[in-house]
């Protein structure tokens, strides 16, 4: 059986932008397309990337980076099953953390995956309190 990975939107940045930890990133990337990995991604937690580089590059760079995310691996789930909404408003309520958080967690905890992060600000606290696997990238 595979090993199947949720990926947040600082994984994602991490991997575009050549950043540290990126090498993780590439490397179940690679695995996924061997078939000896599985990568989802929930669409609100792709929205956190493309806003960011709508911001900051314009309407055409959020389209091709788009395009550039259709062209992996990773599965984009478009919706929120009430499995994952009932676990994310539980996290959401329980931490200190944001919603776009709570659903990749969420994500992770329904579907036994382990949640593909550099957020350390964010769920640190969560590694510790949760039955969630987290693989930090850096």
């Amino acid at each position: 059986m595979s090993a199947t990975f949720i990926m947040d939107a600082c994984a994602l940045i991490a991997f575009l932008n050549k950043e540290s930890g990126m090498e993780v990133v590439d490397d179940i990337l690679m695995d996924a397309l061997l078939n000896k990995a599985s990568i989802i991604m929930n669409k609100l937690n792709l929205l956190e990337v493309y806003y960011d580089v709508y911001r900051r590059c314009g309407e055409r760079s959020a389209s091709d980076f788009l395009e550039t995310v259709a062209g992996t691996p990773i599965n984009i789930k478009p919706e929120i099953t009430d499995a994952v909404l009932k676990e994310a408003g539980r996290l959401k309520a329980s931490y200190k953390i944001s919603i776009a958080d709570s659903v990749a967690l969420a994500e992770a905890s329904v579907s036994g995956g382990t949640l593909l992060t550099s957020d350390h600000h964010e769920l640190d606290l969560i590694e510790n309190a949760e039955a969630i696997k987290i693989r930090w990238i850096r």
